[in-house]
């Protein structure tokens, strides 16, 4: 039997975990379906926590290299309603325990920290099956395979890693982003630029809001987000867009629906997915599970790319102490990531419902004059 490690998914979770089990002499193969780090854009800002992100960064070795990605005073926040009329406007914090840093860089710092053949970019997986001996057959979309003694489904959302040990699947929140992006907007639209200001601006309504914020390379990232079942959401979707958003948007203030016309590149549809609060499954002695393949959130409480760190690095922690007794270690960590996971996933789906309910945006407000 092989007394290899096979990682599924080279996002935060899977590289933090093959990251620590590197430092202790561990070799884990690392498949990703994405032929390349480049393939796609890695999303906007994270801010990383001191109590999960922050952890799991200084036991990877790599919390200095960290900090030089930080972005001072990223951490604002200016709340305004449909009217474009400033409700809450807070500033950065440059001595934040919470900084700001862009999600593609700090992947890139992980990627940095591992041999580059360790990835195998490109491997999709069809299939995980069992061998009598307990040996994990790893079949791909390319034709490879591959076998593991042990494989982490640390392949996101829609996990092909997840239905072996789980019968649950993601299930939609009833709000939808279409994500849009304007290139130098400092530039080409200071007006906007200054708007949006130097963190993140949130115009909200009742089952609607429009969140920006500027990046690193100039250019500002748009959430537009509407409260809608899918049905009506992948109708919008077929329609012409932008001008079907101008539309559902119609009535609020110009600047704010500047923003969506001055994008310059097609929207992204980003529907909002969560697994159960309480999602748990019986722990299988080879395969486990960590970020958002084990438990998938909203983004409002946070903590999605926080929790995928420390998933990576506990899992790491319990392998490493329990060589002999893997199946006792899988055990151990998912009864301790299950405990700290699940009060953060109700924060969450409450703070969803909370941000574009019929008080909006004044329980939008509410909700961080609370933190």
């Amino acid at each position: 039997m092989p007394n290899t490690i096979a990682i599924i998914g080279a996002g935060l979770a899977g590289l933090t975990l093959a990251r620590l089990l590197h430092l202790h002499g561990i070799h884990a193969a690392i498949f990703e379906a994405e032929p390349s780090a480049q393939a796609r854009p890695q999303g906007g800002l994270l801010d990383i926590h001191t109590y999960n992100g922050q952890q799991a960064l200084k036991a990877a070795g790599l919390f200095d290299d960290f900090l030089t990605l930080v972005r001072p005073a990223e951490d604002a926040k200016r709340i305004v309603d449909k009217n474009g009329r400033i409700l809450l406007d807070r500033p950065g914090n440059p001595q934040t325990a919470h900084p700001e840093v862009d999600r593609g860089e700090l992947r890139q710092l992980l990627l940095n920290s591992l041999p580059p053949d360790q990835i195998h970019w490109g491997h999709k997986l069809s299939a995980i099956t069992s061998g009598a001996d307990g040996t994990q057959r790893l079949r791909f979309e390319n034709g490879a395979s591959y076998d593991a003694a042990l494989v982490v489904g640390a392949d996101g959302a829609w996990s092909r890693v997840r239905p072996v040990v789980s019968t649950e699947q993601p299930k939609y929140s009833g709000l939808c982003f279409f994500e849009l992006t304007i290139a130098n907007i400092k530039a080409t639209h200071p007006h906007s630029a200054a708007l949006i200001g130097s963190g993140t601006l949130m115009a909200v309504a009742p089952g609607q809001g429009i969140l920006a914020h500027c990046n690193q390379d100039g250019s500002a990232r748009l959430y537009v987000a509407l409260a809608q079942s899918l049905e009506s959401i992948t109708a919008l979707q077929a329609a012409a867009i932008p001008s079907a958003l101008q539309n559902a948007f119609a009535g609020w203030a110009p600047e704010l629906l500047a923003l969506m016309e001055n994008t310059d590149k097609p929207a992204l549809l980003r529907p909002i997915y969560e697994l159960p609060v309480d999602h748990q499954w019986p722990s299988h002695p080879a395969i486990t599970l960590i970020g958002d393949a084990a438990h998938l959130m909203s983004p409002f409480a946070g903590e999605g790319a926080n929790l995928a760190l420390l998933d990576g690095a506990e899992l790491a922690q319990y392998l490493v102490q329990q060589p002999d007794n893997r199946p006792e270690a899988i055990a151990t960590f998912e009864e301790a990531m299950f405990r700290r996971t699940q009060p953060f996933a109700k924060t969450s789906a409450s703070n969803l419902r909370r941000f574009f309910d019929s008080e909006a945006p004044y329980s939008t407000v509410g909700l961080f004059e609370q933190r």
